[in-house]
């Protein structure tokens, strides 16, 4: 049986600890034509947020997903397709390799474990919050990505590789030889999705491109063309 992000092309990611852009609302995001929403974020998250977010997006036809950034954000909601739950394959803080895992799983007799699905994320942009907190240790050759990218499938069974580089454009060599060294696993990029062309470069070699930043920056017509670029390619 197939995933649902097998036939996706397109996320957005929204942080709700950001407002969107004013005069638009979450139905305008949700009818971009990406494929998903992604709730989640790195800082400042809070359960009472989450929520807020998902009940703006419920009723929309688009599939919705929360990203949990720890346990004590994960919100039980029936709108909820299900989590999507990063791993930080290369984190200097093993917390965010498998430590928050185990405390999901030890504060929450109920979790539910046929909604929840791992990314594998590799970490690269050195100035991202995300890298920051987790520790990372973003100086990765492509070498090094697709070797990660060869164990989060090989030895480690997940569905999802995410290439992340929240903040700036990646090098698509190195996203490039994460596809390369993967068969059946969805690979996931995100950083610097700006317009068509950037949503295209990636998605050349990506399954699927996240947008997060660009829907509060600049809002719902430039998520458009990231869409359009994502789906060409």
């Amino acid at each position: 049986m197939s995933a649902p992000w097998d036939e996706w092309d397109h996320i957005v990611k929204l942080d709700p600890d950001k407002e969107l852009v004013d005069g638009e609302t979450f139905e305008d995001v949700c009818e971009t034509g990406t494929d998903a929403i992604e709730i989640g974020g790195t800082l400042d998250v809070t359960a009472d947020k989450m929520q807020r977010v998902i009940d703006a997006c419920r009723k929309y036809d688009v599939a919705l997903y929360q990203e949990p950034s720890d346990p004590t954000v994960v919100v039980d909601d029936d709108a909820l397709d299900g989590y999507l739950v990063p791993t930080v394959l290369n984190a200097g803080d093993l917390f965010w390799t498998v430590g928050a895992h185990k405390e999901w799983a030890r504060l929450d007799e109920d979790l539910a474990w046929d909604k929840t699905t791992l990314e594998a994320y590799i970490v690269l942009n050195p100035d991202a919050a995300v890298a920051q907190l987790t520790q990372a240790d973003c100086e990765q050759t492509a070498e090094d990505v697709a070797a990660y990218a060869k164990v989060a499938e090989r030895m480690f069974g997940q569905e999802i590789v995410y290439v992340e580089y929240s903040g700036t454009f990646g090098d698509p060599e190195k996203v490039e030889a994460a596809a390369d060294a993967l068969d059946e696993t969805t690979l996931f990029y995100g950083g610097g999705i700006h317009d068509y062309d950037s949503a295209y470069t990636m998605a050349e070699h990506a399954d699927v491109v996240v947008v997060g930043d660009l829907v509060h920056a600049e809002g719902v017509e430039a998520v458009q063309d990231t869409v359009d670029g994502a789906k060409d390619a």
